[in-house]
Parts: C-alpha cells; structure tokens; sequence
C-alpha cells in the first residue's frame, strides 16, 4: 500500500450567515482539499482549514506546506507501517498544524478503508452516534436571542455561545436576552476565545452564578499562552473552565493537566496536527480524569467527518461541536457523518465513509 500521488485543491463555500467570534468574522468556508492515492488504487480524502488567527495556517502557506515539504518525504512510503509514515509526518516540519491534520486524515481515510472498517471503530468503536451544540455568533443581545430561539425550534438542546468581542457587561447583557429566549431547558456553553482578562473575567463569571444564568462551562476566557491566568480563572469559580487555543500538543496539554489550569479540554484536529497527536492529549487527559471536547473550525463535512469519528471512538471525549457543516450555503461532499438534527451518525462503510467529493470537481 504505497503512497503514490498527493494532490491538493483550494475550495470556496459561502455560508448562510456571517460567523462571528471575538477574533474574527468569517463570511465564507476557506479550505484545501487533499487527495491521497495509492499503488492499490485506494484514495483517501482529507482537509485543512486556513484559520490564521488561531492556527496561524492561510491557504496559501497549508499549500505549500503539503505540496513542497511534506509530499516529497511521504511518496513512496508504505502505510501498512503507518506509524513510520505519522513520525515521517510530524517531523517533516515545525508547526504548520492544519497542513498536517490534512494529510493525516487522508492516511487514516486509507488506513481504515485497508482495515475494511468504518474509521471510528478503527480507533476504538465506543458509540456509533453524537449530539453536536449548535454555535450563536457574537452579535446584539436581540439578534442573538432570536438566533438562539431558531436554534431551538430545529431541535439543538445545547447551545454554544460566542462571547468576548466588546466588553463583558454586553456579554452578560447577551446571555442574559438568551436565556429568556429559550428558557431553562437548553444548555448554554460560553466561548470567550481569549476576550476576557483575568480579572473582569473571575468577576463576571461569579456575577453569572449569582444571577443563575446556568452557564455548563466557559471555554478560553484568557489569552492562549497565559497558562497561569487560566489557572487563576479556573480556581476562582465553580463554573468548568475548558481550555481551547492553550493546547495545540501533547506537551501544552500536558503542562495545562500537570498545572491543573482547567477543567477540560477541547481537542481540536487543526490545532493537534490531526488524529494521531490528537488521540495523545485525550489520553493524557484521561489519565488526569480530565474530560475532553472535539470541536471543529469553520470546515466542510469531509474534515467534520474525520472529528467526529475520533470523537465517537473516544469515552473519555464527552462533549461535541460540530455544527459548521451545517452552516455552509451547500454541502458538495457525499458521505461521511449524516445529520438528523442535532444527532450525528457514523458511516457504515469503511474509512471515513466519503463517497464522493463534488467540491474537488470544481462544483463549488
């Protein structure tokens, strides 16, 4: 099973509305497509999306990434000694970690279709089945009280809130409007994306639990690289802190877990490398009895796919955020996890389930 060609396509898909965190507002699905063929024929399919401000990957740098570096030391390697080809990989270059999540879904795509199994229980088969949140965007109180009431009506019982872009009385101002659109039933989930400093951070989140606003947890409330601030947040209250940008590796989940500067982590494929680091800091995490989240950047169903079957084929991955697929204006991939409101089903056919990928013919 030898790698015999890599090819990679820059795809475009509008989405149905602007998506807006405290880092960024996205108007449009950015990412290249990776084609991975072997001598038997078998083609595995994966994807990087150019998030700069988080991962710090663009379209044109994942491009080169793969096309000039990591493809001249990957053909001709045989993946029936993938772990060879994954260290092969990961060593090809510093950093660059959605070009390597690309190419590490197309090898696992391969390695599963070999195996004749669906890729979840390849690596592990525990549930066959997810229940992703659905996002609100940063916007007016109203707006997103309207936004969060819509999202209830099409049956999403979790609801992930963005928050952290202006100052944080218009964030409380913003859950506060939400909770009184969709009432006690549903989840809230808040995702600062580094907005908040520590202090307006502690305080804000204790004056939530006072007023019983019925936050499950905050993700990345301070800046990614201050590890001591996360710490000081997560100390300070009785809300779950999840850490999100802090932990691209293994190494930064492991100083988070022996600092114990969060509650929980969100695994990400375009932040780990892909799904062989990403499986690494889940197990760390577990062993630390720390629960893990996958979620996902602004990614078609193809990479959304690949996530999600690393996160059903984990128990210690309770949580789950994949609703960028269903954002996008149209699909163009045939395949992969199908969607029935909030639920998420796994494939049956072998690999990632990917039938076919009209967005690499140019249908886009």
């Amino acid at each position: 099973m030898i790698i015999q060609a890599i090819e990679v396509k820059r795809i475009s898909v509008p989405l149905k509305k602007p998506f807006k965190t405290a880092l960024r507002t996205v108007h449009s699905l950015e990412s290249i497509l990776v084609k991975i063929t072997c001598d038997n024929g078998m083609v595995g399919w994966g994807e990087a999306s150019a998030t700069v401000v988080i991962t710090g990957d663009s379209i044109e740098s994942i491009e080169s990434a793969i096309m000039n570096t990591m493809r001249p030391q990957l053909i001709g390697l045989n993946l029936l000694a993938y772990e060879r080809v994954f260290q092969t990989l990961h060593q090809s270059m510093v950093g660059n970690t959605s070009a390597k999540a690309a190419v590490d879904i197309a090898l696992y795509d391969l390695i599963s279709q070999r195996a004749g199994m669906p890729l979840y229980q390849f690596l592990g088969g525990y549930r066959d089945q997810l229940e992703t949140d659905y996002t609100v965007s940063v916007n007016s109180p109203k707006e997103m009280g309207e936004d969060a009431a819509a999202y209830l009506k099409q049956g999403f019982n979790v609801l992930k809130i963005k928050v952290g872009k202006d100052n944080i009385e218009d964030d409380i101002l913003r859950i506060q409007e939400i909770r009184k659109s969709v009432g006690n039933q549903v989840k809230i989930r808040l995702d600062a994306n580094q907005g908040w400093n520590v202090k307006e951070a502690v305080q804000s989140i204790r004056k939530m639990e006072d007023m019983g606003l019925g936050i499950e947890l905050i993700e990345q409330p301070v800046k990614a690289h201050d590890l001591e601030g996360l710490k000081r947040v997560t100390d300070s209250v009785d809300t779950p802190i999840m850490a999100d940008e802090s932990v691209f590796s293994p190494a930064q989940a492991l100083q988070v877990l022996q600092n114990r500067a969060a509650d929980m982590i969100n695994i990400k494929l375009m932040k780990a490398g892909g799904i062989y680091k990403a499986q690494l800091i889940n197990q760390l995490a577990e062993e630390y009895g720390i629960p893990c989240m996958v979620g996902s950047m602004i990614e078609s169903r193809l990479a959304v796919s690949a996530a999600a079957h690393f996160a059903a084929s984990k128990k210690n991955i309770t949580r789950f955020d994949f609703d960028a697929p269903l954002m996008l204006l149209h699909d163009g991939i045939e395949g992969g996890v199908t969607y029935e409101g909030r639920v998420m089903r796994m494939p049956e056919e072998s690999g990632l389930g990917i039938r076919s990928v009209s967005l690499w013919e140019g249908e886009n």
